[in-house]
């Protein structure tokens, strides 16, 4: 039987799986080490899980990465913070320790992939795909293709107001300090309460200040890619009474510009937690090894 592998790389484990979808998936989790020995171990478990039956891999990785095939980086992770993982050729080093065809995106676009065909995206053409964890990003479908152009999105980089009076926290973001994934990440509430996300207590005022950074970057995304829906994950988004605060917020701060039931009626329908979980992207990326296997992407 035919199967993919999927490589879910991320910076703290990279979580692999083969089969062909929701129903047949096996996976592992790898923790992240230096590069070298991680690709070791992820090329152990899909020739002990797969074998000859492995037709194509692909990879969704945590980023900034270079998607760009006539960049001389195409292939890299490219600015991260992670300095041993800086520059590193992941695509090319897949594709040597395999000699098969390699799928290559991001984390984000390859969940967004997911939901779109097995979870909370089914049948829309228009949808964002969220991750609010250690890090924030997302990815864009328009018109049921992924956006890409010059890199591609970076949704956790983008800039919402800051109140210094109100949140005096400058920011854990070691690029841009204040930008969104600064003040809203779990790295950020975490350096900015002394505490992890998943310890704060319910009724503490952390969450009221996240739900505002969140609903400001979704008014954002609203106004400017028009999505259909907002699926939104990771672990911080594990507290689901912040689901609540974050409609609201958005309702507000749209202030009925665009009425639509969407965002209005039923808002409760509109920014959504993801149905696959923690498996959306392994499963995307399965799926983006699938179309480099049709496509004979070597």
């Amino acid at each position: 039987m035919d199967v993919f592998g999927g490589i879910e790389a991320g910076g703290t484990k990279f979580v692999c799986g083969v089969g062909t979808g929701t129903a047949d998936l096996r996976t592992t989790s790898i923790p992240t080490e230096q590069p070298e020995r991680t690709i070791v171990k992820v090329a152990e478990f899909f020739r002990s899980s797969a074998g000859q039956d492995l037709k194509a891999i692909g990879i969704g990785s945590f980023g900034p990465i270079d998607l760009d095939p006539r960049s001389e980086t195409f292939g890299r992770i490219t600015a991260t913070p992670k300095q041993a993982w800086r520059n590193f050729d992941i695509l090319g080093q897949v594709r040597q320790a395999f000699n098969l065809p390699v799928g290559f995106d991001t984390d984000v676009n390859a969940a967004a992939l997911a939901e779109a065909e097995w979870g909370a995206a089914r049948g829309l053409k228009d949808f964002i795909y969220l991750t609010v964890g250690t890090g924030i990003g997302g990815g864009a479908c328009v018109n049921g293709k992924l956006i890409h152009g010059l890199m591609h999105p970076e949704m956790g980089h983008i800039r919402v107001p800051h109140d210094l009076a109100a949140d005096p926290f400058p920011g854990s973001c070691s690029y841009h300090h204040d930008c969104l994934e600064g003040l809203a990440s779990g790295q950020a509430l975490r350096q900015r309460w002394g505490i992890p996300a998943d310890q704060l207590p319910a009724d503490h005022q952390a969450w009221s200040l996240e739900a505002d950074y969140l609903a400001l970057a979704m008014v954002n995304w609203v106004c400017t890619l028009s999505p259909t829906r907002i699926v939104v994950g990771g672990g911080v988004m594990q507290r689901e009474f912040l689901f609540s605060m974050i409609r609201r917020q958005v309702t507000r701060l749209l202030n009925g510009y665009i009425p639509r039931r969407a965002v209005i009626q039923e808002i409760d329908s509109f920014i959504v937690p993801p149905e696959l979980g923690n498996r959306a992207g392994v499963l995307g990326a399965i799926l983006l090894a699938r179309e480099a296997y049709r496509s004979g992407a070597g």
